[in-house]
């Protein structure tokens, strides 16, 4: 039971210690998911946009700032009907929001740029 005791006396604070300084520099686990890493790596490329996209755009009143900022960085990746195993450019299908989806983005990610397809409204 002293084992125990010193043992918890050691282990709380230096939690506390390392939550504190990893709060600080903002770190967070939730870049590991699957869903999350896709996203990321597709921020991190080129935009490319196809002339459907473009068009759809215009007829739904989106800028590329909302797709960039609002659809792609809050959205959610459904890999059941995206093909992620695809040889050179896996091509996803991304819906936003994710709960009650109100548009869905089909798009490419190839080596060094993404090729955005179509942009669907939902409602």
């Amino acid at each position: 039971m002293k084992k125990i005791k010193f043992f918890l006396i050691g282990l709380i604070p230096g939690l506390i210690i390392v939550f504190f300084i990893l709060n600080k520099k903002g770190a967070s686990c939730s870049g590991y998911l699957p869903n999350s890493r896709v996203i990321a790596e597709s921020l991190s490329k080129e935009f490319k946009y196809s002339d459907t996209f473009k068009n759809e755009m215009n007829t739904y009143q989106i800028d590329e700032k909302f797709v960039k900022d609002s659809i792609i960085t809050k959205g959610k990746i459904d890999f059941d009907r995206s093909h992620a195993q695809k040889k050179p450019c896996p091509d996803y299908v991304l819906t936003y929001p994710e709960k009650n989806p109100t548009y869905e983005i089909t798009y490419e990610k190839c080596e060094e740029t993404v090729t955005l397809n179509s942009l669907k409204k939902l409602n």
